[in-house]
């Protein structure tokens, strides 16, 4: 039986299982997906259990991202600038078992995007991101494959954002969380990667009402579904579309890799996870 994770610290929020699980079980095959808790310095020694065949690989969430792009044996050269790997996948080798590295919230996000909101990127020029920390860094990534003019990066420490923009391919370019308004009027796309939204919070005069009526309004943040962003966006008319869609979408190519089989996000695995939310 083919053995996969997913591992954090805490982890039991996670709504991996569910979504490979439901996977499994329509697939007919014969495997397995669990959380797994792994406090950072036990993380090494967890890898290893990859290397030595007991898993076939697994998902990755905070706090250990960066950690496992520093640890893993080969890296995936179409994410490699990010950073960050969420999907780790065991490779035979003349020696042994090594450990693949990569990141799918880059197409996670495209495919949300693709599906809840088609012909999104067409005639796109700018677009802002809200956030400037290892969310924003697939977004912005994935943004500058598919924008013809800036993606503005946004961020309360201007810093951060001036950073990622550095490192990072494409027209990226920083600024300061209050220049929104000046922003909006340009921009066909917004994208909140922080927290905020979670647990009542919510951005406090950002003028979404700058923005073009063409506009569409998205958030990665998926608990509310609907998050105070997107409601203030909807009640303008706005075009939204949810974070759930990415949690999803990200799943497809590590499923692939390690079960052999191509899933498909349907509406009943939609519902499934939903009804937890």
């Amino acid at each position: 039986m083919k053995r996969a994770f997913v591992i954090g610290h805490p982890i039991k929020h996670s709504r991996s299982p569910l979504i490979h699980g439901h996977w499994l079980a329509e697939q007919g095959i014969d495997g397995s997906y669990e959380a797994i808790d792994v406090a950072p310095a036990d993380l090494p020694a967890f890898l290893d259990r990859i290397r030595s065949g007991e898993f076939v690989g697994g998902n990755v969430t905070v706090p250990h991202k960066e950690d496992v792009f520093r640890l893993v044996d080969f890296s995936d050269v179409d994410t490699v600038h990010l950073g960050a790997f969420n999907t780790l996948i065991g490779q035979p080798t003349q020696t042994g078992i090594g450990i693949y590295g990569t990141n799918t919230d880059l197409y996670g996000f495209l495919a949300n995007l693709d599906a809840g909101a088609p012909g999104w990127s067409d005639g796109l020029e700018n677009a802002i991101v809200l956030g400037a920390g290892g969310a924003a860094r697939a977004v912005a990534a994935a943004l500058s494959l598919r924008t013809t003019g800036n993606t503005y990066v946004l961020n309360r420490t201007i810093e951060r954002a001036e950073v990622l923009c550095a490192d990072l391919r494409g027209n990226l370019r920083p600024a300061a969380l209050d220049r929104f308004a000046e922003l909006a009027p340009s921009a066909g796309l917004v994208v909140n990667t922080t927290t905020i939204g979670m647990h009542g919070t919510r951005f406090e005069g950002l003028a979404l009402d700058h923005l073009p009526k063409s506009a569409l309004v998205t958030d990665i943040v998926y608990v509310p579904l609907e998050t105070p962003l997107l409601a203030d966006a909807r009640a303008l008319g706005l075009r939204t579309v949810d974070g759930l869609g990415m949690l999803l979408h990200q799943a497809v190519p590590g499923f692939e890799a390690w079960f052999g089989v191509r899933p498909e996000v349907t509406p009943a695995l939609r519902a499934k996870i939903e009804a937890t939310l």
